[in-house]
């Protein structure tokens, strides 16, 4: 935890602020609503988001911020707080960062429509102040978010993912709302700069790295992150597995896609698929792409002037990478 606080360190000050307006722009008259945002708000993870709103922000305005990055920032959480609630609903899952979910405590009905009134005041946060530009990138974002998901899912009925499709998969899924948060951050302070599709692309840039990291986790022997052979439990596929099913022999990527279809909850199996996988070089190359994106990153950000903001963010580059879960 300590790499997050010293990345949070050159921000503190406006993600107390945040956190204050944040609170205020989820109130509604409605006891039970308010029970249940407040619930969320004291529920917080490490607030990656806003981080990268603020830092963005202050880099490319050389520390100078203004209200509509607060406001950016609140949207982006609002909207994504509500994808997050939805999602549970859509996964029928119970807990969130250790806690239960808002289905789990209220039911799916409450919980759908909780989602649906943080989208709609995280719109209207927007219109009533004419943020009309900060409102198309977060829908932009949405909207990519949304056609990630069922790409995967079709795609995924048949196991016949090509890197590019997985690559589209992975920047629609994750990459897009770190892009958005980036580019938000520089359009909040900047906004017919160059920064603002610099930021976008570096946000991106982070959110592919993060994502391929969480699938080398899903080959690990520590007993950390989450637990090895989930992915292929679950019939995801990772870019790992893509690049052996690419490299193999035919009759190894039959055996390869007839475990996963069919035999992904067989232990013993799933062992052999890792096995495979990692004998095959699928680790070496994922750790490549990884390590590909991440210097595309920082050569982004290495053309802004140096300061505390890009230091923390430099450092969330790196932390991506080494980060244990």
């Amino acid at each position: 935890m300590k790499i997050v606080e010293q990345i949070k360190r050159p921000i503190i000050d406006e993600m107390e602020l945040f956190e204050k307006k944040f609170s205020q722009s989820m109130s509604s008259k409605v006891a039970l609503l308010n029970r249940i945002t407040h619930y969320i708000v004291n529920r917080k993870g490490k607030q990656m988001r806003p981080m990268f709103v603020f830092l963005v922000a202050k880099m490319v305005a050389e520390g100078e911020l203004n209200e509509r990055t607060y406001r950016g920032a609140s949207v982006i959480e609002l909207i994504h707080t509500a994808t997050l609630v939805h999602d549970d609903v859509v996964d029928d899952s119970n807990m969130r960062r250790g806690f239960f979910s808002i289905n789990a405590l209220w039911k799916n009905k409450i919980a759908v429509l909780v989602g649906d009134y943080l989208l709609s005041k995280g719109l209207l946060l927007s219109i009533d102040y004419g943020d009309f530009d900060l409102l198309k990138i977060i829908s932009v974002a949405v909207r990519e978010m949304s056609e990630g998901e069922l790409l995967q899912i079709e795609k995924a009925r048949n196991l016949d993912i090509t890197e590019e499709v997985y690559y589209e998969i992975i920047r629609q899924k994750t990459a897009t709302l770190i892009a958005a948060c980036c580019s938000l951050g520089a359009c909040s302070v900047a906004p017919d700069s160059d920064a603002v599709e610099k930021m976008r692309r570096f946000g991106e840039l982070i959110g592919m790295t993060f994502q391929i990291k969480d699938d080398l986790f899903d080959y690990g022997d520590e007993a950390i992150g989450k637990p090895t052979g989930i992915d292929i439990k679950e019939q995801k596929m990772t870019l790992p597995l893509i690049y052996t099913l690419n490299h193999c022999s035919k009759e190894k990527r039959k055996w390869l896609i007839n475990s996963v279809k069919n035999h992904n909850k067989n232990k013993k199996r799933v062992k052999e698929v890792i096995d495979f996988v990692k004998l095959s070089g699928g680790l070496e190359y994922a750790t490549k792409i990884m390590h590909e994106f991440k210097e595309e990153a920082l050569t982004i950000l290495s053309s802004f002037p140096d300061s505390e903001y890009k230091d923390s963010l430099e450092l969330m580059v790196t932390y991506v990478i080494d980060r244990k879960k």
